[in-house]
């Protein structure tokens, strides 16, 4: 059964060529936040599990035997025989940065993942989960707004800590920004763990520092506040600091967030203590972690294929002398 369960999208990212139209031809890549931070915590070793919809079709079956092949628990996959999975347009830079562009597939009915049904989640895998991973896109449909709460309750129900990625995109969204706020904001209160870019950390919050963030919300979760290249800014158990990003020859940062969660989320499911009260250094070494899985999937095309194992990140980290700089990160 799974420590972790991530609830939301699987879907694939169409990448144009640097500096191209993904719309005239491109490379198709399994993505989806959650469904990347699911593979990436499977590749690290944590047993994880996917509660989310997928259409009976190419995409769906290439998701089963991704799933099937890392170890992920499936009983939460949920198949549409009516609506497709869905294809997002993603346009590259030469630098590697990208940007969405809309999405093919639809012939109609909508995509899969926005019917994702409240009434078809299992409760059998909670049983043993530790967390469950979510992001804001399902609340941009009511049906899977619906379902994404079912899941939140019923992980509250079994003392399943909830971990947010805000993963603020506009695409998905048909109503304005503002009420999409209203929507997102609520899930901040619920939450232990909440990792945002700092550009949606100002947007929903009017703030960038994580221990601010962390403190203002009743939970008062461990905050991850991300700034791409600049690294990342931090609060959990006490502890505050910056972790600079490592570097590395950019090839695509699509799904970078997505392993850094999952580098995290694998360090506290390692180390339950990381959350109360812990060293300094162990916040610091998890932290190194998680950058060092961003990095290394920045190397590679695609979200889900340049995911690492836990020996070669370890390995990468010794690479990048982490050791002698062990410390230097923390915060006043």
């Amino acid at each position: 059964m799974p420590d972790v369960i991530c609830c939301g999208e699987a879907l694939v990212d169409r990448l144009g060529p640097p500096g191209g139209n993904p719309a005239e031809g491109g490379e198709d890549r399994l993505g989806g936040a959650p469904a990347n931070v699911c593979c990436g915590l499977a590749r690290l070793g944590t047993s994880t599990g996917f509660l989310g919809r997928l259409g009976r079709d190419a995409i769906g079956t290439a998701f089963a035997r991704l799933f099937q092949e890392r170890g992920v628990d499936r009983q939460g996959v949920q198949w549409d025989e009516q609506r497709p999975s869905r294809i997002v347009l993603v346009q590259r830079q030469h630098n590697g940065e990208r940007s969405f562009r809309g999405f093919l597939g639809d012939a109609g009915a909508g995509f899969a993942d926005t019917a994702f049904a409240p009434d078809r989640i299992p409760a059998t895998l909670f049983r043993s989960a530790r967390w469950l991973l979510f992001g804001t896109i399902p609340l941009a449909s009511p049906t899977a707004a619906a379902a994404l709460e079912q899941a939140m309750a019923m992980a509250e129900d079994r003392q399943v800590r909830l971990a947010l990625d805000v993963n603020w995109r506009p695409t998905f969204w048909r109503c304005d920004a503002s009420m999409a706020r209203q929507r997102i904001r609520p899930l901040l209160e619920r939450v232990q763990v909440l990792k945002l870019a700092v550009e949606e950390a100002e947007w929903l919050l009017g703030e960038r520092d994580p221990q601010a963030i962390g403190l203002a919300l009743p939970q008062q979760p461990a905050v991850v506040v991300t700034a791409g290249g600049d690294g990342a800014t931090w609060w959990m158990g006490g502890s505050r600091g910056q972790q600079p990003a490592y570097p590395v020859s950019v090839v695509d940062s699509t799904g970078a967030g997505d392993a850094f969660l999952a580098g995290l989320l694998h360090q506290l499911v390692t180390q339950p203590r990381l959350r109360h009260h812990p060293s300094a250094d162990a916040v610091d070494r998890a932290m190194a972690f998680a950058s060092a899985c961003g990095a290394m999937v920045c190397a590679g095309a695609g979200a889900i294929d340049p995911q690492p194992e836990a020996g070669a990140v370890a390995a990468f980290l010794e690479q990048q002398g982490f050791a002698e700089g062990l410390g230097q990160g923390r915060l006043p």
